[in-house]
């Protein structure tokens, strides 16, 4: 199917979209798969490769136990966190594996196969489920790529998925690839970005669908920050890096009672920080695009929702509106990175992920304070400009350093490009479309040790204990 605003925002747990929320979502597509064989009561053996990125780097973004719960029949989007850890204390006291959700089968984390130096063609982030029967036949293998944002591609089916998608979008009311195909869709059309996308969104749903559907992820945006507001202590991992969010919003409930437009960067920062630090503590997130980027777009749609102007005298349907409207915008942007780059750090580096985010939460805010076509297109160039070449380097292979910080820098960043694009008349040097191709190639030139590896950067540099 053509790549749509649901599958961009889509719920998911923490803290990585590519190496935690795919990986489940792989693994519980091969427990579907051997269920529906009808083999699945002959399988005596299992074994798991994880490939280049994913095993590099799997211990630190819960990939292991991301493919356990997968293989257990659970989906990312369904699981819920009481369900994690219930079945994940569940299988390391027992030894034990639900597989397909009813065959038990002794297997754990340290039953996995890790093969770091290893890369399969088609992507960094690959992985081979196989099971056996009792004489050591095969009776079920197949071999998964997790490229980005949750989005997983079957070895095999790369060519297919790519005619399916072309196909999808001929279905489309007004299909677009590029930035230059967007303006030409508004231009025609007498319609904004966010509109563009809304029509292409009614080929497969009905308009509440659609505004019920949004305003849920914006439900699970609020209920994340939330939930991370009453952690405290240290996050998970080893690294012992500190929880900052509830201390900071305890204090700007003391000093900003009333929503001062002074202190909107403290708000940014904090919302920002607060997803980031769920995430990190494999909580339930949205992806936006990614899991590593998650809190960016929820922290400049909070900027949108409380120091826009008028905003302070919007009903709540209003604000409704804004949320849609927002979220729509910054799909159909997503919607390029993904068609003409990646929105992958294992493969461009952050500047796929955090980059991308930015670029799309620019535009947006651009779209919902007033911005035409033409300065919605150029808030998301000037924040993705100024993210080119960023490189994903996670110390210790957690998304906790420098991901959490950089998710707050970039939110900072994106309302910057959109207030930068509204004082201009849409018209500038450098199109979007020559960025995101920019950043295509930059990535591809870029060392893998700087591509979500945990061997190059901080990673290397900066000592874990």
């Amino acid at each position: 199917m053509a790549v749509g605003v649901f599958d961009l925002f889509s719920v998911g747990i923490g803290p990585s979209s590519s190496h935690t929320v795919g990986p489940m979502r792989a693994a519980a597509v091969f427990a579907e798969e051997l269920k529906g064989s009808g083999s699945l009561d002959r399988v005596a053996g299992l074994r798991v490769d994880l490939y280049g990125s994913l095993a590099a780097t799997g211990h630190g973004h819960g990939t292991m136990t991301a493919i356990l719960l997968g293989l257990e029949g659970f989906h990312p989007e369904k699981i819920l966190p009481a369900e994690v850890e219930e079945r994940l204390a569940a299988i390391a006291e027992t030894g034990t594996l639900q597989l397909a959700g009813s065959v038990p089968l002794p297997y754990g984390v340290k039953d996995m196969v890790l093969r770091p130096l290893t890369v399969l063609p088609r992507h960094t982030n690959g992985m081979t489920f196989t099971v056996t029967d009792e004489a050591g036949e095969v009776l079920h293998k197949a071999t998964f790529f997790s490229v980005g944002g949750g989005f997983i591609v079957r070895e095999g089916e790369e060519d297919a998925a790519l005619k399916e998608l072309d196909e999808s979008k001929k279905e489309l009311p007004l299909p677009f690839r590029t930035a230059a195909e967007l303006l030409g869709r508004c231009q025609s059309k007498g319609l904004s970005i966010g509109e563009i996308m809304f029509v292409n969104e009614r080929a497969s749903r009905t308009e509440q669908e659609i505004r019920e559907g949004l305003l849920h992820i914006y439900s699970v945006m609020e209920e994340c920050v939330a939930t991370s507001l009453k952690r405290e202590g240290l996050l998970p991992g080893g690294l012992k890096v500190r929880r900052r969010a509830p201390d900071w919003h305890e204090r700007l409930e003391k000093e900003d009672k009333d929503r001062d437009a002074k202190y909107w960067q403290e708000w940014v920062n904090l919302i920002a920080l607060a997803v980031n630090e769920e995430n990190a503590s494999g909580g339930r997130v949205v992806t936006a695009p990614t899991n590593g980027a998650a809190g960016i777009i929820p922290a400049v749609l909070y900027y949108a929702l409380h120091f826009a102007p008028g905003m302070d005298k919007a009903t709540q349907e209003d604000r409704d509106d804004v949320v849609v409207k927002f979220l729509l915008t910054a799909g159909a942007i997503g919607v390029l990175y993904k068609e003409q780059a990646s929105i992958s750090g294992a493969e461009v580096g952050c500047q796929g992920e955090v980059g991308s985010a930015s670029s799309m939460a620019a535009g947006a805010l651009a779209e919902v304070m007033g911005g035409t076509p033409q300065q919605v297109e150029n808030a998301a160039e000037i924040a993705m400009e100024h993210n080119l070449g960023l490189t994903c380097d996670p110390i210790g292979g957690l998304v906790q350093v420098p991901c959490i910080e950089r998710n707050a820098i970039a939110a900072a960043k994106a309302i910057n490009a959109a207030k930068m694009a509204l004082w201009g008349d849409g018209t500038h040097r450098v199109s979007l479309d020559e960025v995101i191709v920019t950043m295509r190639e930059t990535g591809r030139d870029m060392s893998s040790k700087y591509k979500e590896t945990a061997m190059g950067g901080l990673a290397v540099n900066v000592v874990e204990c």
